[in-house]
Parts: structure tokens; C-alpha cells; sequence
């Protein structure tokens, strides 16, 4: 998916999303149900698995793909923050940064082509408060879902123009579109 759109060490989903299917509602419950203890106990349970790689063992940083400040305010929570959490539980070193943030707001991705997902959020991240503590580490950058992987390249490349030495990604769950 990312191959030649930005240099990845690797990237991993914990699941494969359906529509209306278990992991669908899995994630619905998390995001919009409030079911925060969902996404910190899958983040746990893949962090074990994903310290059995040498390359994700590494990961010195752990980012999540933010929400913009608004929608997380409605929110109340981001839900990756969420994952990011459980799976920092799992892998012992690793620290939290917020070394990318959203600094326009954008429409849901949902019903979105391919192009008009990687145009939604083309421009929409820089770097973040926290963006100096990632200079020269390797960082796991973590998100809910990839789907064509658009947000996913955007934060990515952030993170290396602001010094990551490499990037993996770990999502909860990849769909096929």
C-alpha cells in the first residue's frame, strides 16, 4: 500500500475490517460509544504480539495520528491516542509524542475515493508540539484504521522531514476498499 509513496520499515494491522462486520463494530463502540477500555486492551494484547518483531520492538517513540483539536473536544478522546496507549504498555521504553498534530480541520474519509482521501489530507498535518523528542529516533506511528493509507503517508512523512530515523505502523484493523 505505501510502496513507493514513503519509506516505511514496516507496517502491521492487528485486524482485517469488514463492514458490519466484528472488528466494524469493535471500532464504533470505541470511537463513538466511549469504549475506551476496547482500544487500550487491543493495544496491549498487540503490543505483545508486535514486540515479538525486532523492527516494532525498536520503536523508541510512539505517535498517534491526531484529531483535530475540535473534533477531539466533541470526542472527548482520539481514539488512536487510545491504542497508542495500551500498546505502549506492552513494549517496555517506548515514549509517548505528540510530534504531529492537525492543523485543519477535515471531513470524514468515510465515503472518499482513493485521490479524494490522499487530497483531504494532503496538507492538513505539521508538526506537533512534541516534535523535537522524535530527531534522530525510530517511530511507531499509530492509527484506528488504513484504509488507502492517505493520512497514514502524510503523517509519516512529517515525522521523517522532522528528523525519525524510520517509521513502522501498527493500526488496529486494515479494510480493503
Amino acid at each position: 500500500m505505501f510502496w513507493g509513496r514513503v519509506p516505511l520499515l514496516a507496517a502491521s494491522a492487528c485486524f482485517e475490517f469488514r463492514k458490519s462486520g466484528s472488528v466494524q463494530n469493535m471500532l464504533h463502540a470505541l470511537k463513538y460509544e466511549g469504549a475506551r477500555d476496547v482500544g487500550i486492551e487491543i493495544g496491549k494484547l498487540y503490543g505483545r504480539e508486535l514486540m515479538q518483531s525486532d523492527v516494532f520492538a525498536s520503536s523508541e517513540r510512539i505517535v498517534p495520528v491526531p484529531l483535530h483539536p475540535e473534533k477531539q473536544r466533541i470526542r472527548g478522546f482520539n481514539q488512536s491516542e487510545i491504542f497508542a496507549r495500551g500498546i505502549s504498555e506492552s513494549i517496555p521504553g517506548i515514549q509517548y509524542s505528540n510530534a504531529v498534530e492537525r492543523a485543519i480541520p477535515t471531513s470524514s474519509q468515510t465515503r472518499k475515493s482513493r485521490f479524494e482521501r490522499w487530497k483531504n489530507v494532503e496538507t492538513v498535518f505539521q508538526p506537533g508540539p512534541d516534535s523535537a523528542s522524535i530527531e534522530g529516533k525510530k517511530v511507531l506511528l499509530v492509527d484506528d484504521v488504513v484504509t488507502t493509507g492517505a493520512t497514514l503517508e502524510s503523517c509519516a512523512t512529517i515525522l521523517l522531514r522532522n528528523g525519525a530515523t524510520s517509521v513502522c505502523i501498527a493500526c488496529i484493523a486494515a479494510a480493503t476498499i
